[in-house]
């Protein structure tokens, strides 16, 4: 019989370190929510849980699936893959993908009840972003649409969202305000694609890092991360909101910290990177959240 997995090898297979990924976006939709004075904490629990759930899920799903395609193998320079090295049988690894994707609905059930229709065409969207982002006949993240995906799914998606099973509604400034957040968690990618460039062109998976190559990629996060601080700049010089929208300002130093790590490092030294940049989305979010609230 063989031996269950320990917590801690579960632990490598839904990788904590990518979670911030999934808060960033609640935070700033409940704060949105919160200034029009439309906050519920019910439906803001559940839209978090949510998300955690969710993403979750396409940690294990690309963990199984990179590893059926043949994308993982021994020369993998980023955190340990459970299922390519053998921590973890893969129909476990699908099983409990499932079971997650099964609690999600469950979770997602209660928001249609809150929302509608709308966030039904949501959670069907994002169970089929989970499953065919690595997944599928056409994996988007082997065919350089990973970026764009991401960016979609955890900004206007899962922000105006947030907003909505809260407001019933939506708005132009959650539209505007999700931009940050889906720029930063697009950020943790292209680190990650670009660390992983030759290797996955080896693999035969053209992520966009693997077709405009290594510097194009570096100038891309760097240009993701200015773009991010240029909304609340120019909400702000717009005078849209008052000067509590720059509060996000004060995460500079950790911004400039990640694009010279980004550019004076690669390979392995770029997990570093990973973890850099979900804390930059995480505080940024949470200043970001405080501001609107503030202000």
């Amino acid at each position: 019989m063989a031996e269950r997995p320990s917590l801690g090898t579960w632990m490598l297979a839904i990788r904590p370190r990518t979670l911030p990924a999934a808060l960033a976006p609640v935070i700033v939709g409940s704060a949105l929510a919160q200034a029009d004075d439309a906050f519920r904490l019910l439906p803001a629990a559940a839209a978090l849980t949510g998300a955690l759930l969710l993403q979750i899920a396409v940690n294990l799903a690309n963990d199984y699936f990179d590893f059926k395609k043949g994308v993982d193998t021994a020369d993998r320079l980023g955190p340990v893959r459970v299922t390519q090295s053998g921590l973890i049988a893969p129909a476990t690894v699908r099983g409990a993908m499932g079971a997650t994707l099964t609690a999600a609905g469950l979770v997602g059930f209660y928001l249609v009840v809150v929302g509608g229709w709308p966030i039904a065409l949501i959670g069907m969207a994002s169970i089929a972003g989970v499953l065919g982002y690595s997944g599928g006949p056409y994996p988007l993240a082997s065919h350089g649409l990973g970026d764009l995906c991401v960016f979609v799914f955890f900004g206007p998606v899962a922000v105006v969202g947030t907003y909505y099973v809260q407001a019933l509604d939506w708005s132009w400034p959650a539209l505007v305000m999700s931009l940050p957040p889906g720029l930063l968690i697009t950020a943790i990618l292209v680190v990650n694609n670009l660390r992983d460039i030759d290797t996955d062109r080896a693999a035969g998976k053209r992520t966009l890092a693997v077709m405009i190559g290594p510097g194009a990629t570096r100038r891309e996060y760097a240009l993701l991360v200015g773009l991010t601080y240029g909304v609340p700049l120019a909400a702000c010089l717009a005078g849209n909101y008052p000067a509590w929208i720059l509060l996000p300002l004060l995460s500079l130093p950790l911004a400039a910290r990640a694009i010279k790590m980004i550019y004076t490092t690669s390979g392995k030294a770029l997990n570093d990177g990973l973890g850099r940049t979900a804390l930059l989305s995480l505080v940024f979010s949470l200043l970001l959240a405080i501001g609107l609230v503030a202000g």
